[in-house]
C-alpha cells in the first residue's frame, strides 16, 4: 500500500519555511510497510488544493494532509478536501467548547473566528488535539483514507503517532520495509553505478536508489516483505556484491556520514587528530566536531590563512613558502607537521589550496588543493585538482581529507 503527503502553506514555498512533517510521517509510514510514492507542497490556494487533492484521489490508498487548519482566511484545507471529495461540512459545537477551554486555561478569550476550526466535514471522524486548537480529521472515501493534520510539528506528531498510526495498523497485511544506507568516498557517480548496476538492476524488490554530493555517494536499498527476516535476508543478498565491489571506497553501512566513521575509528585506535586549515576556513574542523563526543580525539586546529600565520602559528619557514609558494606538497606537510608538534596529537591533517574564484597560477590553477598528514613516521601530502565553484571545491577538499585519514587507519 502506498501513501501520498500534501504539505499546505504558502509559507513553505520560502527560503525560511522547510517542511519538516514529511520527513517524521514518512519514516512512521515505513515502520508500518507504507511506503510514500509521493510529496507535494501546496500554497494557500483552495483551487490548486482541490485539483492536487483529486489527483492523488486517484493514485494513493492513504493521502495525509498537514497545515491550512487554523481560524484565519487563508486556512482552506477544510474547504478545499470537501471540494475535492464532495462533502458538506458541520458545525461542532463541542469542538468549540474545547477550544473555548483551552484559551481560558491560559487566561484568554477565544477570538470569534476560532470557531472555524470546529467545521467538520461529513463523515469525517474528528481527531482531538490536545496540544493546540486544531482537531484533525480522518476521513475513508472510495477505499482511500484521506487525514487532515495539523501543520505545527509539535501538534501533528503526537497526533499522527497516537492516533493515525493505530488506525492504519488496522488496515494494513503484513509487510515491512527495511533499507540499508551505503555511503561511499572518492568515486565519481558514474563510475559507482557502472560499477554495481550489473547487482541491483537484477532485482525490483529491494529497490535501489544513488544519490550524489560532491565525494560522497549514497545508495539506498529499501526491501519491502511479509516479514522482517525475508527483508533482511534480501538486503544482504543484494548488498553483500555490493559491497565486495565497492572495498575500501565504502565508509558507511548505516547512513552515517564520514566524520562520524572517522570519529569512531580514531576512539577505537585510542588515537588522537588536530588540523591545520588555509582555503577551507574551518570546515574541516567543523566537520570534525559535530560529532558529539568528539574531545575523546579532537585536540584542536589552526585557521592560517596567510603566509604570516602559517609561520607564526606553525612554525612553517617562511622561506619554504617563498620557494615553493603556500599551495604546495612542501608547505602542507609543514602544517600538518606543525599542527601535530604544536597540540601533541597522534595525526594532524592539513589544507591549502585555491578554492576560487580567484587566485591559482599557470601551475596550479583554481581548485588545486594540497592535502597533508602527519603521523608517527613522519609526513605525506597528495595534490587534488578539484572542479565547481567555491563552496564545493571546499567541500570536496575536506571529504577527500577526511577519508584519506580513515584508509589510513582502516
Amino acid at each position: 500500500m502506498n501513501a501520498e503527503i500534501i504539505a499546505i502553506g504558502s509559507e513553505l514555498l520560502t527560503p525560511q519555511r522547510i517542511d519538516t512533517n514529511s520527513l517524521f510521517i514518512t519514516d512512521q509510514l515505513n515502520v508500518l510497510g507504507v511506503e510514500v510514492t509521493m510529496k507535494s507542497i501546496v500554497g494557500d490556494d483552495r483551487t490548486l488544493m482541490t485539483a492536487v487533492l483529486a489527483a492523488a484521489m486517484l493514485r494513493s490508498d492513504f493521502i495525509i494532509l498537514t497545515g491550512g487548519l487554523g481560524p484565519t482566511e487563508d486556512d482552506v484545507t477544510r474547504d478545499a478536501v470537501g471540494a475535492a471529495l464532495g462533502l458538506g461540512q458541520a458545525y461542532h459545537p463541542e469542538v468549540t467548547a474545547q477550544i473555548e477551554a483551552r484559551f481560558q486555561r491560559s487566561g484568554r478569550v477565544m477570538a470569534e473566528n476560532n470557531k472555524r476550526q470546529a467545521l467538520v466535514l461529513e463523515t469525517a471522524e474528528i481527531l482531538p488535539n490536545d496540544r493546540g486548537t486544531a482537531p484533525g480529521q480522518w476521513i475513508e472515501k472510495n477505499g482511500r483514507v484521506v487525514m487532515l493534520l495539523p501543520g505545527p510539528p509539535n501538534e501533528m506528531k503526537p497526533m499522527f503517532a497516537g492516533q493515525c498510526i493505530p488506525k492504519l495498523r488496522l488496515k494494513m497485511p503484513p509487510l515491512v520495509i527495511r533499507t540499508r544506507f551505503y555511503r561511499v568516498a572518492g568515486m565519481p557517480e558514474s563510475d559507482l553505478d557502472q560499477l554495481i548496476a550489473p547487482v541491483y538492476t537484477k532485482y525490483t524488490n529491494p529497490s535501489t536508489t544513488i544519490l550524489a554530493a560532491p565525494s560522497d555517494i549514497q545508495i539506498h536499498l529499501r526491501a519491502r516483505c511479509e516479514t522482517e527476516q525475508e527483508a533482511e535476508r534480501l538486503l544482504a543478498e543484494v548488498g553483500a556484491p555490493i559491497e565486495a565491489l565497492l572495498g575500501d571506497r565504502l565508509y558507511s553501512r548505516n547512513g552515517d556520514p564520514l566524520e562520524t566513521t572517522l570519529g569512531k575509528l580514531l576512539r577505537t585506535r585510542q588515537v588522537t587528530l588536530s588540523v591545520a586549515e588555509s582555503c577551507t576556513g574551518g570546515m574541516l574542523a567543523e566537520r570534525i566536531t559535530t560529532v558529539p563526543g568528539s574531545s575523546d580525539y579532537f585536540l584542536g586546529g589552526f585557521l592560517t590563512y596567510t603566509n604570516a600565520m602559517k609561520s607564526a602559528l606553525l612554525g612553517v619557514d617562511p622561506k619554504l613558502i617563498e620557494q615553493h609558494t603556500a599551495v604546495s606538497k612542501e608547505v602542507a606537510m609543514a602544517m600538518a607537521q606543525g599542527a601535530m608538534q604544536r597540540t601533541g596529537s597522534n595525526f594532524a591533517l592539513s589544507v591549502t589550496g585555491y578554492a576560487g574564484p580567484g587566485g591559482g597560477t599557470e601551475e596550479n590553477p583554481v581548485g588545486t588543493v594540497f592535502i597533508g598528514m602527519a603521523h608517527a613516521a613522519g609526513a605525506e601530502a597528495t595534490r587534488l585538482k578539484l572542479f565547481g565553484d567555491r563552496q564545493r571545491i571546499r567541500a570536496m577538499a575536506t571529504q577527500t581529507a577526511l577519508d584519506w585519514l580513515r584508509k589510513k587507519l582502516g
